[in-house]
């Protein structure tokens, strides 16, 4: 099982250089180089479209098997699934269980919450885990 990670807010200036140091060999890669990295809090707003909502609400709900069976569920096609929860993956909302070849997606993120700064792009984005056994409905 791939643990759930929390999203850390950084410009892409930022990320470029630290990777473009890294790569030179002047500093080493930090300890967050692993986890997720967002840009702003637009980009997390922007990947919860009510449609996302709604497929985030299906995997807390039936914690379907595979990336198919929530296809099916949801009446979506299975490329269209596969990439939105890739995208909802690299920022930390969910993560997948794998057990042989099946990826069993499972929520990551039981809030969100967003803290801006409205002089500097400073946004803050942290993503509280669900409560264990969590059936809350929205």
């Amino acid at each position: 099982m791939t643990a759930p990670r929390r999203p850390r807010v950084q410009t892409f200036r930022s990320l470029r250089d630290e990777m473009l140091a890294v790569a030179k060999g002047e500093r080493r890669a930090p300890r967050h180089a692993g986890h997720p990295s967002v840009h702003s809090a637009d980009l997390i707003a922007r990947l919860l479209t009510i449609e996302n909502r709604a497929l985030l609400a299906a995997i807390r709900r039936t914690k379907p098997a595979s990336v198919a069976e929530l296809a099916a569920m949801t009446c979506r096609a299975p490329s269209n699934v596969t990439r939105t929860l890739d995208k909802l993956a690299a920022v930390g909302l969910v993560h997948f269980e794998v057990t042989g070849r099946r990826k069993a997606p499972r929520a990551a993120a039981g809030r969100i919450i967003i803290e801006i700064d409205p002089y500097r792009s400073a946004d803050v984005v942290r993503v509280l885990r669900p409560r264990q056994g969590s059936t809350r409905k929205g």
